[in-house]
């Protein structure tokens, strides 16, 4: 049973959808990026990503989980929740066990690495979320595209089918008007 009161929750938030969403639903926002381009850089979220970093090293969260949607294909896109810290302990296969030296500590290459590899795991889910925009949006245009293509078809025909009528019509009056004539 994990984190049932809203208070529990601290939030980062990436895009303003996102951002209203959370709003909406009075939960705590902490941090937010609204606005990132089409094209996102790095830098758009490092702030973000050692902000999320320093709350869980202070202790004012216990846990960081990365919620995104995952690009599968242009017309599939899965939503994601992923842990990022606590980091989990990697288990051990049979085999020869290597030990490490680190230089500095390993205290102190975590410390520099960490960060790094949660704004790394960030722009990461950034990407496959911006690809599972477009490919949304991909889809929709050319589902739209397909509609209104039918559209025209329909209306093309009934046009025809008025002009015809018509026509017919016509014909119909001046042969009627001839024959009478006669």
């Amino acid at each position: 049973e994990r984190h049932r009161d809203r208070s529990e929750y601290i939030i980062f938030v990436i895009g303003r959808k996102g951002r209203d969403y959370f709003k909406r639903l009075n939960m705590p926002v902490a941090e937010e990026v609204i606005g990132l381009h089409d094209n996102p850089a790095f830098a758009d979220i490092r702030d973000l990503a050692r902000m999320a970093v320093s709350y869980f090293e202070k202790g004012e969260c216990d846990e960081l989980y990365l919620v995104f949607n995952q690009f599968i294909n242009a017309i599939q896109q899965v939503p994601v929740e992923k842990k990022l810290l606590p980091l989990q302990e990697m288990k051990k296969e049979g085999g020869p066990s290597t030990s490490y030296e680190y230089e500095p500590s390993p205290e102190k290459v975590l410390d520099i690495l960490l960060p790094k590899y949660i704004e790394t795991l960030i722009y990461s889910a950034v990407l496959e979320s911006k690809a599972s925009e477009f490919g949304a949006r991909m889809t929709a245009m050319g589902n739209a595209t397909n509609n209104a293509s039918d559209i025209i078809s329909q209306l093309t025909l009934t046009y025809n089918r008025a002009r015809q009528a018509a026509i017919t019509q016509e014909i119909t009056e001046i042969v009627a008007g001839a024959n009478a004539q006669v």
